[in-house]
């Protein structure tokens, strides 16, 4: 199950990438309507499942999604202001990623039946 869901289940980088969108549109002067908004958070949940498992790769992605929606007047260097910080939010998109993992197994196994709830006693007694 984890080589599947880590492929599919990027929960952190989507969430990542939305607001690193949002930051380009604000930092290159630009005010998105809500239907812009949300076909900008449609493109990127897409485009987020893509990402490879490396460092930096899902500025790849916002950089490819900025640069298509540049109608809108997104500019590509604004989103290089994020770069700086990438590396830090690089780790807690990980560790959201791994989270949403662990969580999505540990549903898929309660909705199987394989989950098994039943914990030792942390302080056993002696007889």
């Amino acid at each position: 199950m984890l080589p599947t869901g880590y492929s599919f289940n990027l929960d952190g980088t989507t969430l990542y990438l939305s607001l690193a969108a949002i930051f380009v549109a604000q930092a290159s002067g630009v005010q998105l309507s809500v239907a812009d908004q949300v076909i900008i958070v449609f493109t990127l949940m897409l485009t987020s499942k893509g990402v490879a498992g490396v460092p930096r790769a899902s500025f790849v992605i916002l950089l490819a999604t900025v640069s298509s929606f540049a109608y809108l007047g997104l500019k590509e260097d604004r989103a290089y202001l994020i770069l700086g910080i990438d590396a830090f939010m690089d780790m807690a998109r990980t560790a959201v990623n791994v989270f949403g993992n662990c969580l999505a197994s540990a549903v898929v196994a309660k909705w199987e039946g394989e989950l098994n709830t039943n914990t030792p006693d942390p302080k056993p007694t002696l007889q």
